[in-house]
């Protein structure tokens, strides 16, 4: 029998794709975008383009196994050939087995020494966070603070507009001007890029702001390399000009703004010319800039969260937001700002989904202590406290995507820490692991899907059988608390009962959305209440600040005083990172460091499978240098080189380009075991933190170059 399944792919990507699956036999063998989406509209990005390749990979982990060998990297084999690092065993002993461990250890060390780590390995509603939350609620484990991609810019952008919501995708056809700052859409927020084309040929205009010359800059109508970090000042230089030649909204500002004379007292100081020596842009470029963002409407920004992984990226992220406040244009279709539009994602009832009540019904009796997770290196070594005894890792890749990558790994050797990895494959991490569980991929269950680049809801449907013995993480983690003997109703739901009860929300925009209709129809659009658009503006365009914002007073927050709780300007301003080149530790380590996401992986996921490798040849193992600063170490082109600071080192091969400017070197993110060297750029990254939600400093990186020749 053939027939086709409406999907929706779950990877940390802001588009969320609706996709249709083919089935032959119960076999898939085709997967394409669904034409009829608003904004999948019938294509994919390269990457799941080919996912048939990762759910039919030889590579697959299919089977529980356990390790034989000491914790590393090994290629040797599953099996009971002589040097196999992995046994395989039935999911009963590798039950029994997880269970016994983490009885003993909650018994020997209290449950908090039991940690688990997670993040964006999938963003389905359910498998994302609700059984595991329970059963690590109810164990009493360590909380983890999720803070690695998103809370700094997150809580950023609620400081301003007191929601993470903003313009949707489809209206960027009508934006005459956009700017994309720090923003690589054509890289990997593909289903926007055909909005922006369709601007441009009705004359609307794509400025690039970008330390790294990325796809979507090569593609721009203008360009503009910016320091890494230096982000707020250009935000608060451009406020100046703008407030200076009143080419601020007056009556939008005084209708539906706070702390609007502050913010302009606070921008006079951040001229051009000042800002043009922290930025590297010019005094005369920011003045352009200025003008034609405040003049040129509609205008729109699609900011990322790249800048926000700075030691400043909080402040960076509130000052862009401010822009579109002072000039009006959240009034406007096309208008605005977009970060992140979790409204679905926040809409859920996910108190109903992760239960966190069992915690004071657990041993403890209370919430367990919060590990943040960006700080990963120091929670495995720490001397202090309750030690970490027990790691259970899924849905993320630590020991290639967590900071201070040589103490992560430090601390994933030790040999009393038993460590569990749930996975698709054998990733870094796993190469630590004592247990390895074989985890579906999106094709293999069913699922609900928020976005955070539109405002559709999504049922995924499961398309095929799981391969193997693999196991959803739903699936998994109720097995697990059932063998421990967690007796609550919640850890016998089903994946339809937990799907009812997230859509069981007071939120308006969830109003008449409930399964049968989500099964029926596949995607929806939230709901926005009335006076979410602009007068005269079509019913389902979603104008969500046109009227006001969504904090408490209804005005967008240009003065917030609950920065002072965190010893922060109230206002905006801007401070260079501790760790930038513009001070004293450039004397030793000149280079900003920018450990860049590839354009056809995602983080670390993709990177492992031949046919997505081969779309990033051209940067593999490779350090991007300006001609200025090889031609000064005297580097040529493709010729190996030593990156390093205090923290590690690196060796890649020097591709001398235009991709990044003097003072910036960058190289691509993966796996650290599929590198010659056996490590990837995170050797070189802190454990510093942001200014706001605690998020880690990767663009915050100073290093130093040196070519590697053999000794004469």
């Amino acid at each position: 029998m053939k027939r086709v399944v409406h999907a929706a792919c779950p990877h940390d990507c802001p588009d969320a794709c609706a996709v249709l699956i083919t089935v032959e036999d119960g076999r898939a063998t085709k997967i394409q975008g669904d034409p009829e989406h608003p904004v999948t509209r019938g294509f994919l990005c390269a990457k799941v383009a080919k996912y048939l390749d990762r759910v039919y990979s030889p590579e697959r982990v299919l089977y529980p196994t356990r390790r034989l060998r000491p914790k590393g990297p090994s290629a040797a084999p599953v099996g009971p050939a002589t040097g196999s690092v992995w046994q395989r065993i039935s999911w009963d002993e590798a039950i029994e087995e997880i269970t016994t461990r983490l009885k003993h250890t909650a018994g020997e060390f209290g449950p908090e020494a039991i940690l688990p780590y997670s993040y964006g390995g999938t963003l389905g509603v359910l498998n994302n966070a609700s059984m595991d939350r329970r059963f690590f609620h109810r164990l009493g484990a360590s909380q983890l603070d999720r803070t690695i991609c998103a809370s700094t810019g997150g809580e950023a952008l609620i400081s301003v507009v007191g929601r993470k919501l903003g313009t949707e995708p489809e209206q960027f056809r009508h934006s005459r001007y956009i700017i994309a700052w720090g923003a690589n859409i054509h890289g990997n927020n593909v289903h926007l890029w055909p909005f922006i084309e369709e601007a441009r040929r009705h004359g609307g205009k794509l400025v690039v702001i970008d330390p790294y010359k990325t796809r979507t800059a090569k593609c721009a109508d203008w360009y503009l390399p910016i320091v890494p970090g230096t982000d707020a000042a250009l935000a608060l230089g451009m406020m100046q000009v703008i407030i200076a030649e009143g080419l601020h909204d007056a009556e939008y500002v005084a209708q539906h703004t706070y702390g609007f004379d502050e913010l302009a007292e606070r921008v006079r100081e951040y001229t051009p010319e000042r800002v043009a020596q922290w930025t590297g842009i010019s005094a005369e470029d920011i003045v352009r800039l200025a003008r034609e963002y405040a003049t040129a409407r509609p205008a729109v920004i699609r900011v990322n969260y790249g800048v926000q992984r700075s030691e400043r990226g909080g402040m960076a992220v509130r000052s862009i937001a401010m822009l579109p406040c002072i000039t009006g244009s959240w009034k406007e279709v096309g208008g605005g700002l977009q970060l992140s539009l979790s409204g679905a994602a926040k809409n859920l009832d996910r108190d109903a989904l992760e239960m966190p009540e069992l915690m004071n019904s657990g041993p403890l009796g209370r919430p367990a202590r919060v590990i943040n997770m960006s700080q990963l290196a120091s929670a495995l070594n720490q001397v202090t406290g309750p030690p970490v005894k027990a790691l259970f890792v899924y849905n993320s890749n630590p020991a290639a995507v967590a900071p201070d990558h040589n103490n992560v790994i430090r601390g994933l050797m030790r040999p009393d820490l038993f460590t569990v990895v749930h996975e698709q494959f054998f990733t870094d991490t796993t190469d630590y692991a004592d247990i390895v569980l074989p985890a579906t991929t999106f094709f293999e269950h069913k699922e609900l899907q928020t976005s955070y680049g539109h405002y559709y809801l999504q049922i995924s449907d499961q398309a095929i059988a799981p391969l193997g013995e693999a196991k959803s993480n739903v699936e998994l983690f109720r097995e697990l608390a059932l063998r421990m003997g967690f007796d609550e109703p919640g850890f016998r739901e089903s994946v339809d009962q937990m799907i009812d009860k997230a859509l069981m929300s007071a939120d308006p925009m969830l109003k008449e959305i409930d399964r049968a209709k989500l099964e029926k129809e596949h995607w929806i659009k939230l709901k926005f209440p009335s006076g979410g658009s602009a007068p005269g503006s079509k019913c389902e365009d979603v104008l969500p600040f046109a009227r006001g914002f969504a904090t408490a007073s209804g005005k967008a927050l240009l003065r917030n005083d609950s920065l002072l709780q965190i010893n922060l300007d109230p206002v905006a301003s801007f401070t260079p990172p501790e760790e930038s080149r513009h001070t004293t530790a450039a004397r030793k380590y000149p280079l900003e460091m920018l450990g860049r996401k590839a354009d056809n992986f995602l983080n670390t996921t993709f990177c492992n499978l031949e046919s997505v490798q081969a779309l990033e040849e051209s940067t593999r193992e490779a350090l991007e240098i300006s001609r200025p600063d090889a031609e000064a170490r005297g580097i040529g082109d493709g010729e190996q080189v030593r990156v390093w600071n205090d923290r590690g080192s690196l060796f890649l091969r020097a591709q001398v380009n235009g991709a990044v400017q003097p003072g910036v070197v960058a190289a691509r993110l993966g796996w650290a075991k599929l590198s010659p060297n056996g490590a990837n750029v995170n050797v070189l990254t802190s454990e510093r933190l942001t200014d706001m939600a605690g998020g880690p400093t990767f663009y915050s990186c100073l290093v130093e170059v040196e070519a590697v020749r053999p000794k004469s």
